[in-house]
């Protein structure tokens, strides 16, 4: 359905892919009642649930999937990636798994951080003699 709505719109950046009843773009309350909303959120017991939760939902799986950030805002069409930063929630399995790579790095014996090291550096240079002491013997 994409792939015919993409050939019927050209290569004009500025179409819409899909149209509201009307022609024109599909409002958020247009959308609520197409999809029955509000009743099918309360059937399920959701009633907190909103619409944009599940962008929230569906870009964090994408991120959780291994998608580079860079592309999920191009897909979200956010203007910056921090915004869309905004939008990702690591679950509890993702910080568990967080932990077990850093609990797995560490027992590795890496107590050093990778990357570059500082150039250490050198101990000043000391330019001392050393006197031994004259003994009865040597007198």
């Amino acid at each position: 359905m994409v792939g015919a709505r993409l050939d019927a719109v050209g290569h004009d950046p500025m179409a819409r892919l899909f149209t509201g009843p009307r022609g024109g773009r599909i409002t958020t309350a247009i959308l609520r009642d197409a999809t029955h909303w509000d009743e099918v959120v309360v059937r399920l017991g959701y009633e907190h649930l909103r619409r944009h939760d599940l962008r929230h939902t569906g870009l964090t799986w994408m991120a959780d999937a291994g998608i580079p950030v860079h592309v999920l805002r191009k897909i979200a069409g956010h203007g910056s990636i921090t915004t869309t930063q905004r939008y990702l929630h690591p679950d509890r399995r993702s910080i568990h798994l967080a932990g077990a790579a850093l609990s797995r790095y560490l027992a590795e014996g890496r107590l050093e951080p990778a990357g570059p090291k500082p150039v250490p550096q050198a101990a000043p240079v000391r330019h001392l003699r050393l006197v031994r002491r004259a003994t009865q013997r040597s007198l």
